[in-house]
């Protein structure tokens, strides 16, 4: 099938992709264009994968303080080059990742930065609620578990729904940019001031 080039630039707005690819993927595709973007961004989505392991050894620091001066957050935001770090899509994801900082008090990045003395506290809490609300003896570790679960999707950034898209997590939204930008990104770290508290 021949594919016009008005197709690919549809194509390539839609997904960011580039031309060949879009290209490629449309002759695929029969010229469906909604076909091609869903595949592209699977594609897209596993290179992402792939590129999680690069170095990154450039970035932002990303400051945001919500309207009443009450609460700031101050974010590192690293990729592999100047170059991406420089692009309003790059920076606009930083400012997204700020302003869900601010809204939903992340206290670690991933589940990995969570201490195991947190993670067996909060296991034996929840385990201690299950007993006291009189559930059966085998389900507590099960209940425990899940409850643990829902803390790392509350506590750890990358685990959190998107303020702006309940329909992705803080990591879908990295892994698009870096689908896109073809280059790793990494939350480095981050601080939440509020005012008046420790």
């Amino acid at each position: 099938m021949i594919v016009t080039s008005e197709q690919v630039k549809t194509l390539r707005e839609m997904t960011g992709a580039g031309f060949l690819d879009c290209k490629k993927t449309l002759e695929e595709m029969d010229g469906d264009i909604n076909k091609a973007a869903e595949l592209l961004r699977k594609k897209g989505l596993t290179q992402a994968i792939k590129k999680m392991s690069r170095l990154t050894k450039a970035g932002i620091i990303e400051a945001y303080i919500h309207h009443d001066r009450q609460v700031g957050v101050m974010l590192e935001l690293s990729c592999e080059t100047d170059f991406v770090a420089r692009t309003p899509e790059f920076r606009d994801l930083a400012k997204d990742i700020a302003l869900q900082i601010t809204a939903m008090t992340p206290v670690y990045i991933s589940r990995g930065d969570v201490p195991t003395e947190v993670i067996e506290k909060e296991l034996a809490i929840y385990k201690a609620q299950a007993e006291t609300e009189g559930r059966p003896p085998d389900v507590l570790e099960k209940i425990a578990h899940g409850k643990v679960e829902n803390f790392y999707k509350n506590s750890c950034l990358l685990e959190q729904v998107f303020i702006k898209d309940n329909n992705k997590k803080i990591e879908d939204l990295i892994k698009e940019v870096i689908a896109r930008t073809g280059e790793n990104i990494i939350i480095k770290r981050f601080i939440r001031f509020k005012a008046n508290e420790n």
